[in-house]
């Protein structure tokens, strides 16, 4: 099977060949595991053999796919939120819209002038995807990018004091978002459209789920509805505790939920795929809080082998990955004992890193 068929068979719930898989990395862990297989990091993708390529056309590019060196290097994105890395990620050092006045909020404008910009990623992804399953990640939608705009703090005040200001400014994330969802899918016909919100914490939602639904669930459905409407997938992005609102997303139209972060409460992956499992395809599950960077190369294989087996009961309805991206502390041997699990050895990822360079030294390219 081709990779892309790999991760339909899962979307439609038939077997197949093997597990597919999307593991994402820290970029540091990408270097480290790069170095360690002497291989350019650009070519990782290809020689662990994810079966998903996919990038951003919305915020979430600025957030990760702009890449520092160094802790205390930063930038400026087009919505004018300043990023700094810190502990190897980037974070956010100033919210544009933090303090400001409600005029001055509702005439906040978003970069639309730039959309031909955003999509620069996923034209390179569609060019580079072959036969991969193609994703295009139009996150965040709602709620999401209004607090990265305004700040945590002064959004949540505004759901409590002013909440028709913040059902405008989520109304109007979700039109942006909605308008990159229907450039990407005229100009590069993805395979899903990806979906996503962080609107829950480690221990339950962060508004309440009747707030939710009156002010971020209709606007956050007509996203899902540009999808629905090319006739392709639509997967749904939530770290956290959410499973309150998961029947609403399944109403919606969401086909596969993301990343189903196992130490959360509700979110054990079993539980969900007997309630939710006849109606959703899962794709995480894989703790990288304590099991990816702690455990023995032992645990790490003997878990996600049982992980897989549960999740894979009715032949079906899920693709490999982890709750999160792979930190960079994360031991080599636990990497290979991940992709183990999945089918791939260790010896075929080094005898694919071997066939790399030799392609690389005979067309006198770096590795």
């Amino acid at each position: 099977m081709t990779s892309r068929e790999r991760v339909l068979a899962a979307i439609e719930k038939r077997p197949a060949d093997r597990i597919p898989f999307y593991m994402w990395f820290h970029p540091d862990t990408t270097r480290t595991l790069a170095a360690h297989l002497d291989v350019d990091p650009k070519k990782i993708d290809d020689i662990l053999q994810n079966d998903v390529r996919q990038t951003w056309v919305n915020n979430n590019y600025a957030m990760e796919g702009i890449v520092h060196a160094r802790d205390g290097e930063g930038h400026v994105d087009r919505w004018g939120i300043e990023w700094i890395r810190r502990f190897g990620f980037n974070q956010i050092e100033r919210f544009p819209l933090r303090g400001a006045d409600r005029d001055d909020v509702l005439a906040y404008e978003f970069p639309r002038g730039s959309i031909e910009e955003l999509m620069r990623p996923m034209e390179r992804t569609a060019a580079e995807c072959g036969d991969r399953f193609l994703g295009c990640d139009v996150s965040p939608c709602g709620f999401e990018m209004y607090w990265r705009l305004r700040g945590m703090d002064d959004a949540l005040m505004d759901f409590a004091v002013d909440v028709s200001l913040a059902e405008t400014m989520i109304e109007r994330c979700a039109d942006f978002a909605e308008a990159l969802s229907s450039e990407a899918i005229t100009r590069f016909d993805p395979d899903w459209l990806w979906t996503g919100d962080d609107v829950a914490s480690q221990q339950g939602m962060i508004i309440s789920p009747d707030q939710w639904r009156r002010v971020v669930k209709p606007h956050l459905e007509r996203v899902f509805k540009r999808g629905l409407d090319a006739g392709i997938p639509v997967a749904y992005h939530c770290c956290g505790a959410l499973g309150p609102i998961i029947p609403d997303l399944i109403e919606m139209g969401c086909g596969v939920l993301n990343p189903i972060q196992p130490g959360c409460p509700g979110m054990s992956p079993a539980s969900l795929k007997a309630e939710y499992g006849d109606r959703l395809t899962f794709m995480g599950g894989v703790d990288t809080q304590e099991l990816v960077p702690t455990g023995t190369p032992t645990e790490v294989r003997r878990l996600t082998e049982e992980l897989i087996d549960i999740m894979t009961r009715d032949g079906g309805g899920y693709i490999l990955a982890a709750g999160h991206s792979i930190p960079p502390e994360t031991p080599i041997e636990n990497i290979f004992a991940l992709y183990r699990a999945a089918g791939v050895t260790e010896e075929e990822i080094r005898d694919r890193a071997s066939d790399e360079r030799r392609r690389a030294s005979s067309s006198g390219r770096p590795a």
